[in-house]
């Protein structure tokens, strides 16, 4: 039986921008091998499979090496297939059953928000060896959440001018490590990259889920709950960021790219 399969463009109002993830749309389950299979295949930072179930869908993301526990832009990539492809109602709450527990996603326009679980960073000693691997010399803050670890600097443009050794960071225990800096006199409050080797994505485009951890943190650094978080990977891609108590709102538009056939 043939599998549909998307691309999407998540967290892009426009084609080719923000992080592009494949969506499997799937009648029954499907054997894990098989899906790590197609992941590979699919070649992208993640691909996400979609099940219909009694109480709304199961969702599950594969990077081309392993399952992951969270992955935001699949999840707002699945969910714009769902609306689009009328599977689900244009007004209707989509409810995902993930690793991470039950996860929401409503329409507001051409924008798709995610309530995704908050993940706030807790400080670490010093990494030197993971400052070296990055190229940088020193860091403002240094932190890890349950996914990965965070280097906050001081600089923009140090920001966006990293060319890290991806085979040393391949190294950490780690799925990856997120570099932010605050911003000023610009429309985003903060910017942020994303490197996860490890994972086998050397730089992810977009990620959803390291907003997760750098939303509760910008909030108590930058007295706000309500943040414009910009990726500055070559695609870059726009985050809103609203962080309420315990949960993160990820707000961001999708384009789709390409329809298809799994044979």
């Amino acid at each position: 039986m043939s599998v549909p399969i998307y691309q999407v463009d998540a967290f892009a109002n426009r084609p080719f921008r923000g992080n592009p993830a494949a969506i499997c749309l799937l009648a029954e389950e499907a054997d894990p091998d098989w899906m790590q299979d197609v992941a590979a295949e699919m070649n992208l930072a993640e691909t996400a499979f979609v099940r219909p179930l009694q109480n709304g869908f199961e969702l599950r993301w594969f990077t081309p090496i392993f399952e992951v526990d969270l992955c935001g832009h699949a999840t707002l990539a699945a969910a714009h297939v769902l609306w689009t492809e009328s599977i689900v109602d244009l007004e209707a709450t989509i409810t995902f059953h993930t690793r991470s527990g039950p996860l929401t996603c409503r329409r507001d326009g051409r924008l798709i928000e995610l309530d995704f679980p908050a993940t706030p960073p807790e400080p670490v000693d010093a990494a030197h060896e993971l400052l070296a691997a990055l190229g940088i010399s020193e860091a403002s803050y240094i932190g890890r959440s349950p996914f990965d670890k965070v280097v906050v600097v001081d600089s923009e443009e140090l920001v966006r001018s990293l060319e890290p050794d991806f085979a040393r960071l391949a190294e950490f225990p780690m799925r990856g490590v997120i570099v932010s800096a605050a911003l000023e006199n610009s429309e985003f409050d903060f910017i942020s990259r994303f490197f996860a080797p490890a994972a086998g994505v050397n730089e992810d485009p977009v990620t959803g889920s390291a907003h997760c951890c750098l939303g509760p943190y910008w909030a108590q650094i930058l007295g706000k709950s309500d943040m414009l978080a910009f990726q500055a990977s070559k695609r870059g891609g726009v985050v809103q960021v609203r962080v309420r108590d315990d949960r993160i709102l990820l707000g961001g538009e999708a384009v789709t790219i390409m329809k298809g056939e799994l044979i």
